[in-house]
């Protein structure tokens, strides 16, 4: 029950990072490497806010076994999970630029899945002919809801934005050995911002066109669907198999096509319904068959 819990609301805040990005960049309130910047701080800031409340907490308190104690303030993520995070969000929003929604989402969830179903392959997580199936047919109706508003990408924009694909892979695996999603999460934060002189550097020329919605965009980007959410997402890998984690994220251009129709009035059309529908069931028998296989085994 936890796991699904988490996993749908972490899907929700990556869903809504999606759109917060999408109404950030695609309508020219701030730029990229801006865009990156805040976001990075306003979640280290956010996190490491509530870290410090967390960590006095557990501290005066003493609920916890001091081993447990020790074992959650020992855990300050690391630099391979910083270095994926800073590499996904900049790649993303740059990539985000340059392509459509349709050929940016094809191949950064390409990647994605690729990422990790092969590292959930090499791990030998077994799949039953029912999942391969339902994986498939998961695929299948992203292709067909993506596919109409895809477009042939520029080698950069591709390359860039499989590669950001790639590292939210790495950083979601990471996830699974880490003992304080929290602290995790909120240290990887920290640690990003190291590359902020360096991004702010190349986007100073465009600081005196970033308004006020950019910023507010970027700030609740950063603070809340990626600080709180990245941190429930790490809640939840523990719980999920590579795989299961890899197939439950072709819900995430479904929820954000969804945020679209309600806050930003798109069109609701026929293709959306029926694809919706056959990605959701796909992923939902998935996720069944991966619990009938356990109370069996």
């Amino acid at each position: 029950m936890k796991a699904t819990l988490y996993t749908i609301i972490a899907l929700i805040a990556f869903a809504a990072n999606s759109l917060f990005c999408r109404m950030a960049l695609a309508e020219g309130y701030i730029d990229a490497w801006n865009f990156t910047i805040i976001r990075l701080l306003s979640g280290a800031v956010c996190l490491g806010i509530i870290m410090t409340v967390y960590t006095h907490n557990l501290k005066s308190k003493g609920v916890l076994n001091q081993e447990i104690n020790h074992a959650i303030l020992k855990d300050k993520g690391s630099w391979l999970s910083s270095v994926s995070l800073l590499v996904y969000a900049l790649c993303f929003s740059v990539a985000y630029v340059v392509l459509d929604t349709g050929t940016g989402a094809l191949i950064l969830f390409s990647a994605v899945q690729l990422t990790m179903i092969g590292w959930g392959i090499y791990k030998k997580e077994q799949l039953s002919r029912l999942q391969w199936a339902a994986f498939i047919v998961a695929v299948a109706g992203f292709i067909y809801l993506m596919l109409p508003s895809a477009a042939v990408p520029s080698l950069f924009g591709a390359a860039i934005m499989a590669i950001s694909g790639v590292a939210w892979g790495i950083y979601s695996i990471r996830g699974k050995a880490c003992v304080s999603p929290l602290r995790a999460t909120g240290f990887n934060f920290i640690r990003s911002l190291i590359a902020v002189p360096l991004l702010l550097l190349i986007g100073l020329s465009n600081i005196k066109d970033i308004s006020i919605e950019g910023i507010l965009l970027a700030c609740i980007s950063g603070a809340i669907t990626s600080g709180i959410g990245y941190s429930i997402w790490y809640m939840a890998m523990p719980l999920l198999k590579s795989t299961q984690a890899a197939v439950v994220q072709f819900c995430v251009p479904v929820l954000a096509a969804i945020a679209g129709v309600l806050f930003l009035s798109e069109q609701l059309t026929m293709r959306f319904i029926v694809a919706s529908a056959v990605i959701l069931g796909a992923v939902l028998v998935f996720i069944l068959n991966k619990k009938v296989l356990k109370q069996h085994s």
